[in-house]
């Protein structure tokens, strides 16, 4: 849903009317989880519900609902009569919720605050009613408010807390590595003590640091959706600041170098007293092997274990690998699926300086 956030609080602003396509159910295999979504307009359509399947018969659905104002879910499957032309062929089915927005509508009040708490980095629910009298209607809630037991017909969508991605060293693959982390939803930021270097016009759109890596990160408030990428190629950085990132609860840990590097560091470790269970979390030689070399081509190695690590693959060829392509993985961050299942028939609803010293 943050991907539509900007689009649609555009057209709240001026005041354009359009429809919200929302997966508010999930089973087998389907390429989109629960809470991805597609705006519909008169302008044009921005986010996607299945990766292609079904965008052309929710994109219908949405334009009825602009003109009519109903809200409805609808199911989509392979199983369905009409599969090949609205179904999902991968086998899957997803259960999509539209609804519509008009001007100055309670709805697109509260399509406006989610996207500006989103923008502004501030941790929102929403929460979506996929079902009976108040299906269609969802409410902003703050994260630093307890919430109240989710209903049995909802979905719960947070946004505002994007995964972040911190790169430790300022050097060429940092740029490639935070360009596509950008493009990959993460919050970028760069540490480096080298001001020449951590310059924030080489990294547009990342928080350039500049700091020693291991004061930032002991001053930083860590959890398990921040990925550390140590790329700096200088123990007077990479230790340190590895001896940090592998205490905190940051899911993913990873260091640049050759072979011989890692075994020099790993006991560089050892010797700042960093235990071994820590040290087995530590993905050196970082990232998976793609046969690249060039800085972009590394940058994409480091996502893919990235990605790898939190969904659960194996980073195998899918041609070599039997079974569903979409095997049972840890939800997405962002999207909790808090419901029961939403009635698979259709369902209307009502409305180069050196670091030598340090300060």
């Amino acid at each position: 849903m943050r991907e539509i956030l900007p689009v649609a609080a555009a057209w709240v602003r001026t005041g354009r009317p359009f429809a919200i396509a929302t997966v508010v159910g999930v089973s087998g295999s389907a390429p989109r989880p629960v809470g991805s979504s597609m705006v519909v307009s008169d302008a044009g359509a921005f986010g996607n519900v299945s990766g292609g399947c079904v965008e052309a018969a929710v994109y219908e659905r949405c334009l009825h609902a602009v003109v009519t104002g109903a809200v409805s879910v609808e199911s989509y499957g392979y199983s369905d009569g009409d599969a090949l032309a609205a179904g999902l062929t991968c086998g899957g089915t997803v259960d999509v919720l539209v609804r519509p927005v008009s001007p100055h509508s309670a709805a697109a009040a509260e399509i406006a605050l989610l996207a500006e708490r989103d923008a502004a980095g501030h941790p929102a629910r929403f929460r979506l009613s996929t079902a009976g009298p108040t299906c269609g209607i969802g409410t902003v809630e703050t994260v630093d408010v307890p919430g109240r037991a989710a209903d049995a017909d909802e979905i719960v969508v947070e946004v505002g807390a994007p995964p972040r991605l911190i790169l430790v060293g300022a050097v060429e693959f940092a740029v490639a590595l935070a360009r596509l982390g950008g493009a990959l939803g993460h919050r970028v930021v760069v540490v480096d003590p080298r001001d020449v270097f951590a310059n924030p016009a080489r990294f547009p759109g990342a928080d350039v640091v500049v700091d020693w890596p291991d004061r930032y990160l002991a001053a930083t408030s860590l959890d398990d959706r921040t990925a550390i990428c140590v790329l700096s190629h200088d123990p007077r950085l990479d230790v340190p600041a590895l001896r940090v990132a592998l205490a905190s609860p940051a899911d993913y840990v990873g260091a640049m170098g050759s072979r011989t590097t890692h075994d020099d560091r790993l006991h560089r470790l050892r010797e700042a007293g960093v235990a071994e269970a820590d040290l087995g979390r530590l993905r050196s030689p970082i990232g998976l092997d793609l046969g690249g070399s060039s800085a972009a081509e590394t940058a994409l190695s480091i996502i893919a274990e990235i990605v790898a690590d939190r969904r659960g693959g194996s980073g195998a060829r899918l041609s070599s690998l039997a079974g569903p392509i979409h095997a049972a993985t840890r939800e997405p961050a962002v999207v909790r699926r808090v419901a029961s299942s939403v009635p698979a028939s259709a369902v209307a609803c009502a409305s180069v300086p050196s670091p030598t010293t340090r300060p």
